[in-house]
């Protein structure tokens, strides 16, 4: 409690979507780190990542309806039914790998995309139900499930990936089973009527469109995501190229998924302290930094420290923008400024993860590198001008 003041007040509901977002996020370090060697030796290296790309498509389109449905179904219901499309859609993989059928595999990668849809409202539906002027730790001690994810997730690799009739097809059976789990999770939630999305007042369009702390929020929460998925499903591809094996490449990944996750356990505080834009701001210069270490060369160490230390800076951009964005909604504006928002995320998500694969192997690492500086120093001044913009 010393050392943690805050965390112990928040409500048990918090703890499961924690747990949840540990199994959802275990789902997606493991796909990360196989979807692409799946997918190029069923269909080539330039398709590789086309299944990844297939998931984050269903991610965003299905936001959207899946906001709609938490509106008139309430929240616990609709996290059980994305936990279970995701447990029939790892089922599928599993099968589409064990016969060796890539447009199966593209397809049941679609349905992992519907539970990473609905996992994307955790740390909103965190912060409803957490107590007054606790919202920023709830969701940093729902984000804290990622560290868990980061060494379930490999290590399921590690120790199945070998087994049954083709390499991942035992994986993808677990995971599913990770998902069934993910559903039972939601279905022991206590969530008060209070925390669901509200009727009542809204303001004009209007009205948000003059508000540069919202754009912010969203422009922020996108272009990093973007970047950071570009750069980590570049990873893997450019690390094979390099001459490493899959195991040097799931331990870079499984790394920069800690330091993904690792910083929430002290990101809400932070955000109390230094208020979001501050935090964004931290969190683009490090990953700025995290491309000025790839850009030196291409050794192990490189690649692990850079693939780090981009993930402590998605960690305050990400964190920043969605404690920011819950400062601008009224209750009855939470579930479609909420579903906009990472709409925006996840087709900056789906356009850099489709892009992964042909960029590597058309100009190389370095030079994918080269092209993320210019976005990167736009979204570092954007959070600088708006941590020193005076108030309005």
């Amino acid at each position: 409690t010393r050392r943690w003041p805050g965390m112990t007040q928040l409500p048990p509901t918090v703890w499961l979507l924690a747990l949840s977002q540990a199994l959802a996020m275990t789902v997606v370090s493991l796909t990360l780190s196989a979807s692409a060697w799946v997918g190029s030796k069923l269909t080539g290296p330039d398709w590789a990542t086309l299944p990844l790309a297939a998931q984050y498509l269903a991610t965003l389109l299905l936001l959207s309806p899946v906001a709609w449905a938490m509106t008139r179904l309430g929240r616990r219901p609709v996290l059980a039914a994305g936990a279970l499309l995701g447990m029939l859609g790892l089922a599928l993989a599993a099968l589409a790998i064990a016969r060796q059928q890539f447009a199966w595999f593209v397809a049941a990668s679609g349905l992992v995309g519907a539970f990473n849809a609905v996992a994307q409202y955790y740390r909103f539906v965190a912060a409803d139900v957490a107590p007054p002027g606790q919202h920023g730790r709830a969701i940093a001690a729902t984000l804290t499930g990622g560290v868990l994810a980061a060494w379930l997730g490999p290590a399921l690799a590690s120790h199945t990936r070998l087994l049954g009739p083709q390499p991942f097809t035992v994986s993808f059976v677990l995971l599913a089973a990770l998902a069934g789990l993910a559903a039972l999770c939601a279905l022991a939630m206590r969530i008060p009527p209070g925390a669901l999305p509200a009727s009542g007042a809204r303001r004009p369009w209007r009205t948000h469109a003059r508000n540069p702390r919202l754009w912010l929020a969203v422009l922020a929460a996108s272009s990093g995501y973007g970047l950071m998925n570009l750069l980590m499903t570049a990873t893997p591809l450019a690390m094979r190229c390099a001459q490493f094996d899959f195991a040097a490449a799931a331990t870079v990944i499984q790394w920069h998924i800690v330091a993904m996750f690792a910083p929430s356990l002290l990101s809400g505080r932070l955000v109390q302290r230094l208020g979001a834009p501050g935090v964004m701001l931290g969190g683009a210069v490090l990953m700025l930094a995290s491309v000025g270490i790839s850009l030196r060369g291409e050794t192990f160490g490189h690649f692990q420290w850079a693939l780090a230390l981009l993930g402590v800076g998605w960690n305050g951009v990400y964190v920043g923008a969605s404690s920011l964005l819950t400062e601008c909604c009224w209750p009855a504006e939470k579930a479609w400024i909420q579903a906009g928002n990472d709409s925006m995320v996840f087709l900056g998500v789906t356009l850099m993860t489709a892009a992964a694969a042909p960029a590597v192997n058309a100009w190389g690492w370095m030079t994918l590198n080269q092209l993320a500086l210019a976005p990167l120093l736009l979204l570092a001044g954007a959070c600088g001008w708006l941590y020193w913009r005076p108030p309005a």
